[in-house]
């Protein structure tokens, strides 16, 4: 099927002189996750990870992703023609490079415009002048191919509230048109669903576990211009735009809108977001202000309302999961169970939950050898039966009126291995240690990351993924700028400064391919702490409350801070959770967080 389908991608390719075509996993928006419709990379190699790219020549086709999805690309793509380049390996060539030296002289580089972003954009184009090529962008080739293709989404958008929001969409549409004014700007073009979604304090639909709304949106010191399909609008929504003279405009105008902006006008975007058809849209007498969105890092700084609401969620997300891993300790090898049937019962417990929304993401529920696959889903295919034995990881989460969550936690479903156990209490240590980082203002997750990787490095062991990243609110809850990695990278910006408001999450692993896997995640809100002489120190509040699975920790390996840590922490839990469970589940609440 995928071999049948590159042939007729190849025969487009021919018929308008293309030698590369390039189909990355984005939509118009370079939102991390897409709806059906964008699944063009997905369609064309087989592969369902939520990222890669793929690039066909005449002879062959490649797939790059990263290191959380080797496993899953090798197997899926097993059979498709389509060969995997594993990103960051050693001896292999980064696209750019496996680019300059597959495209002939004079050849010519093609993609649709619209879903790769300009920065991208560019550095093809300079690919394709340094063989004396260009570059084709203006038509979906997957598109003439992909008969039933599903048609974009159109789902019905909805009102955050202030009460949850914690600031009117007016406020957030002066506090960006005051940036605006800074930079010298005359017009703002904003492509990114979430903060879209942020600025006009509205949700939606679009996207699977993402509640977006698909639209653009120009803004001027004197209008905000929405384009959006109007059939998603209901009266409330329309009665809240009405209110801030944000004028309604289709979907699809924007392009024109963009073109028809006249010399002179000072247009404040930014190139690694907007696509490189909007970029190269634009008239020549037109200066572009390339510069992150500010609502970007307005919406990682949690407002007060937002924070109370954030440990809210929590507290309903730790009620749910402590209910399942309590249900799974106590039924597992009585009851039946697999990995999309333990899965499908703690989705029903975070349903129970008031002002639950959906699931944050697709839960990764993984026994044994699977738990190794980083972003492993069960599939009807791949899913198998739990046992009295080894370890589950579950990374999940939930969105609720009151925020988003993400947690992992690792639980031995019996009996153990030594090496399980120190390893998992490595990672515990990981954790740990850097929730429990007190630091001076002006540092990044960059700064703090090998706080979590210590305990691993000193045995010469790693994770290949990064250590945290920003959560929004009932929004992606992967949210930039800031995160926790130990090197930045070209793809990612997340090295920005912490801030008082900012949630990130802990989230360490280890795995052993073919064996097991563990991680330990958890949520940490940034908070001042004490000013003195040396400046002002920050810390984290853990806003996550489930205990750390005591029947797999070492307590000898931890030092006296880590154990007096994770023994307040418990205490925590308790107080938190504990209110809200049955007297059988607080009963072993009080077991698993009994002191270590």
């Amino acid at each position: 099927m995928i071999a049948e389908r590159l042939t007729r991608l190849r025969a487009e390719m021919e018929r308008r002189g293309i030698d590369i075509y390039i189909v990355p996993t984005a939509d118009f928006h370079e939102s991390e996750y897409v709806g059906e419709h964008f699944k063009a990379r997905e369609f064309i190699t087989g592969f369902t990870g939520s990222a890669g790219t793929a690039v066909v020549t005449a002879q062959e086709a490649g797939l790059w992703t990263d290191a959380r999805y080797f496993l899953q690309a090798e197997r899926q793509l097993e059979n498709s023609t389509v060969t995997l380049y594993k990103m960051g390996e050693e001896g292999v060539p980064t696209l750019t490079a496996f680019l300059r030296d597959k495209l002939p002289q004079g050849g010519c580089l093609g993609f649709d415009g619209r879903v790769i972003n300009a920065v991208l954009g560019k550095s093809l184009e300079e690919i394709a002048g340094e063989k004396g090529g260009r570059v084709y962008a203006q038509e979906d080739l997957v598109d003439r191919i992909w008969t039933d293709r599903p048609p974009l989404s159109a789902a019905k958008a909805w009102v955050l509230e202030e009460k949850y929001a914690g600031r009117s969409t007016a406020d957030k549409l002066s506090d960006v048109r005051a940036e605006m004014k800074k930079a010298g700007a005359t017009i703002h073009l904003l492509t990114s669903l979430y903060d879209i979604a942020w600025l006009l304090n509205l949700r939606g639909g679009d996207i699977d576990y993402v509640p977006v709304v698909l639209s653009y949106l120009a803004l001027t010191e004197t209008e905000c211009l929405w384009f959006v399909q109007p059939e998603v609008l209901s009266d409330e929504v329309r009665a809240l735009l009405a209110q801030n003279r944000v004028e309604l405009r289709p979907y699809q105008a924007f392009y024109d809108y963009a073109g028809d902006i006249p010399a002179g006008e000072r247009v404040l975007l930014d190139r690694k977001v907007c696509s490189y058809r909007l970029c190269d849209a634009l008239g020549a007498g037109v200066t572009v202000l390339d510069r992150p969105n500010p609502s970007t890092r307005m919406k990682a700084v949690k407002n007060s309302v937002e924070i109370e609401n954030i440990r809210a969620a929590h507290v309903k997300d730790a009620v749910a999961v402590c209910k399942f891993i309590c249900w799974l300790k106590k039924n597992i090898g009585i009851l039946p169970m697999t990995e999309i049937s333990a899965s499908d019962y703690l989705a029903a417990r975070r349903a129970e939950q008031e002002g639950f929304l959906e699931l944050s993401f697709e839960t990764i529920c993984s026994y044994g050898p699977h738990a190794a696959i980083v972003h492993y889903a069960a599939t009807p295919e791949t899913d198998i039966p739990l046992r009295p034995e080894g370890m589950l990881l579950v990374d999940s989460g939930g969105h609720y009126l009151e925020g988003s969550t993400d947690i992992t936690r690792t639980i031995a479903l019996g009996p153990v291995t030594e090496e399980m156990r120190r390893r998992f209490t490595m990672v515990a240590r990981s954790h740990l240690d850097l929730a429990m980082a007190r630091f001076l203002y002006g540092c990044s997750g960059l700064n703090l990351d090998i706080l979590a990787r210590g305990p691993l490095w000193e045995e010469g062991l790693d994770y290949k993924h990064g250590t945290g990243h920003g959560v929004g609110y009932a929004l992606n809850v992967h949210e930039g700028p800031n995160g926790f990695r130990w090197k930045q990278s070209p793809e990612r910006s997340e090295g920005a400064v912490l801030e008082e408001g900012m949630v990130t999450t802990d989230e360490p692993g280890y795995y052993l391919e073919g064996q097991y896997g563990i991680r330990t995640e958890s949520e940490l809100l940034c908070r001042r702490g004490e000013k003195n002489e040396f400046g002002q120190f920050m810390y984290f509040e853990n806003v996550t409350y489930v205990p750390i699975d005591r029947d797999l920790l070492i307590p000898e390996e931890l030092n006296e801070r880590e154990r007096r840590y994770l023994n307040d922490y418990h205490q925590r839990v308790v107080e938190i959770v504990s209110p809200h469970l049955t007297e059988e589940e607080q009963a072993w609440l009080r077991a698993a967080c009994a002191p270590v």
